[in-house]
C-alpha cells in the first residue's frame, strides 16, 4: 500500500468554537475551505475540522495531537495571551523533550513540543 497523503479529522461539537480556536488561538493557516469545514496547515501534516457528523456526538478521540513548535515558553506565553488553559505547563520529559499539554474545545489533547537542540532528534545519525 502507497500512502499518499494524511490528515487528522476532527468532528467537533461545536465547529465555529474549534475553528476559532484551532485558527486564532493556535494560529495555523488555512490550507483550504469547503462548504462545512476547514482544513489547516500543521507543520508536516493536516488537520481538518469538519463541521458535518460530530455535531451531537461525544467525543472519541483518545489520542493526541503533538505539534512541535520552535520556543515552548513563548508559545505558552502567546497562548495565554489569548486565553488558552495550559492544562500541563511545560517540562521536561524522562525522554528529553519539553513538553507542554492544552486540549481543543472537544478536549482533544495537544502535546506541544520542543525539541532541545542537544536531544537525539537533532542529531545526524548518518
Amino acid at each position: 500500500m502507497e500512502i499518499l497523503s494524511s490528515r487528522i479529522i476532527l468532528r467537533p461539537k461545536d465547529y465555529q468554537a474549534s475553528l476559532t480556536f484551532w485558527r486564532d488561538a493556535l494560529g495555523l493557516a488555512v490550507a483550504r475551505e469547503y462548504p462545512g469545514g476547514t482544513v489547516f496547515f500543521a507543520g508536516q501534516n493536516l488537520i481538518e475540522i469538519a463541521a458535518h457528523g460530530g455535531s451531537d456526538v461525544e467525543s472519541t478521540f483518545e489520542g493526541a495531537i503533538w505539534l512541535q513548535v520552535r520556543d515552548l515558553d513563548d508559545a505558552a506565553a502567546e497562548l495565554a495571551s489569548e486565553g488558552v488553559r495550559i492544562d500541563r505547563e511545560p517540562r521536561v520529559e524522562p525522554w528529553g523533550l519539553r513538553e507542554m499539554w492544552i486540549a481543543d474545545p472537544d478536549g482533544v489533547q495537544i502535546v506541544l513540543v520542543q525539541v532541545p537542540a542537544d536531544h537525539p532528534l537533532r542529531r545526524d545519525t548518518r
